[in-house]
């Protein structure tokens, strides 16, 4: 079942009056979706800490450069040709790292549909330059898996000291207990108010 779904945000509703106040504002957020695979990790990796646009344009930059967004063509170029595309010298490292992980079987996006999402978080961050808020966009947006709350995301944060009275990271994460286990469903839903508050769309 998709994270976006009509019984799914009645329910969310009554678990905190916090989603019918978005939902009345801005209604139903967009249901995000992303094909899982290599090219949906690689731009979310370069999505670490720059804003959605920047990071499309990153992508699309590096893509000038390659025949094909897979991970032999990553590994191939060099570092002025990453250079040339933008791409930060730590972004380059873990796109490469990435793609090496893949060309030597060490991860294989193709099973992690067989796993659990602790088990596919497990194998994510065991590749350098995935982190948890990385692990957890791959498993809300590629896996759908339903129950994921990316407390590292500094939009969500903003959103929740925003609209609540909620102050510090351990308070976020307690009030976020009761939105189990449709947390995934409740940060699309902080997202959503976030981009339309400042007029801006996901890309």
């Amino acid at each position: 079942m998709r994270i976006v779904n009509p019984k799914d945000i009645l329910i969310l509703q009554k678990k905190d009056k916090l989603f019918r106040h978005i939902y009345d504002l801005y209604g139903v957020p967009p249901d995000w979706q992303n094909i899982p695979g290599f090219i949906s990790l690689s731009k979310i990796i370069l999505g670490q800490q720059v804003s959605l646009a920047s990071a499309q344009a990153h992508f699309n930059k590096l893509n000038e450069y390659l025949p094909e967004f897979s991970p032999s063509h990553i590994t191939a170029l060099s570092d002025e040709e990453f250079r040339r595309a933008q791409i930060s010298r730590q972004k380059a490292k873990y796109l490469k790292e990435l793609s090496s992980a893949i060309l030597d079987k060490r991860l294989d996006l193709e099973k992690l549909s067989d796993l659990n999402p602790i088990e596919i978080r497990g194998k994510l961050i065991s590749i350098k330059g995935i982190g948890n808020w990385t692990a957890d966009i791959y498993l809300m947006f590629c896996m759908q898996a339903k129950d994921i709350f990316p407390v590292g995301d500094i939009a969500i944060v903003n959103t929740v000291f925003e609209l609540t009275d909620v102050r510090t990271k351990d308070e976020i994460l307690l009030r976020s207990e009761k939105w189990k286990p449709l947390r995934s469903l409740a940060s699309y839903f902080l997202w959503h108010y976030y981009l339309k508050k400042r007029n801006r769309v996901a890309v």
